[in-house]
């Protein structure tokens, strides 16, 4: 089972989708950790780079995207790679898949292509990118979900640890926000695996579901409410 730190995930090869603002810092992150991301996608099709979007790479699909607006077809003209048109990347052979473009990218098809080519594990960064048909496909075969609720709350998180420096007074620099970021991203994972175990299987997202529905609870016992 992937761990939290980063030797459980070095060496992987990865898919990502999308490349806005999470897919970018997903594949920074990923290639800190030693991984190797080989796709990104935008609404025209997806580039396969085999031999990995490394850091000088992925700063010129930032400069692309943010800066110039341009597409991704002309990342293939200036590295020699395969360009896509009009397909998602769920066909290439990875460890691990990040979709992180859309809701329902990943449809029961794309599931099953992924389960068959050995992905070990399907982490959304965006909101309900697999449709309940895929959650069924990766539940089945028992990889590991990390589902956007739980696995795309990075975001959310790091707008709270904002407010409170706002309300605080205090800068954090961006080291610091990190760390305090991974200890909430641990906390959420310990939480799923609590109320997710399913024997020797964490069910990811019942453990997110019940997780989610305690805290909610518990803060409307604190309330008075109920």
């Amino acid at each position: 089972m992937l761990k939290t730190r980063d030797e459980s995930i070095e060496g992987k090869v990865c898919t990502v989708s999308g490349s806005g603002n999470v897919a970018q810092y997903t594949v920074e992150k990923l290639n800190q950790l030693g991984a190797k991301v080989v796709t990104l996608s935008d609404s025209n099709g997806f580039i396969h780079d085999p031999d990995g979007i490394d850091e000088k790479k992925l700063a010129w699909v930032m400069e692309l995207k943010n800066v110039r607006r341009g597409r991704l077809k002309e990342y293939a003209q200036q590295y020699g790679v395969k360009y896509y048109e009009n397909q998602r990347p769920w066909g290439i052979e990875c460890d691990i898949a990040f979709p992180s473009a859309t809701q329902n990218e990943i449809d029961e098809k794309d599931a099953e292509t992924l389960v068959k080519n050995g992905c070990i594990a399907v982490c959304e960064g965006a909101n309900m990118p697999s449709t309940s048909q895929a959650v069924k496909v990766y539940l089945k075969a028992k990889i590991l979900y990390g589902p956007g609720k739980a696995a795309n709350a990075g975001g959310v998180a790091t707008s709270g640890l904002e407010m409170s420096q706002n309300s605080q007074k205090m800068s954090w620099n961006r080291e610091e926000v990190d760390e305090k970021l991974h200890q909430i991203m641990i906390g959420i994972h310990e939480t799923c695996v609590r109320y997710g175990k399913e024997g020797d299987f964490i069910n990811y997202i019942k453990g997110a579901n019940i997780g989610g529905f305690i805290k909610v609870a518990n803060a409307m016992l604190d309330q008075g409410v109920v």
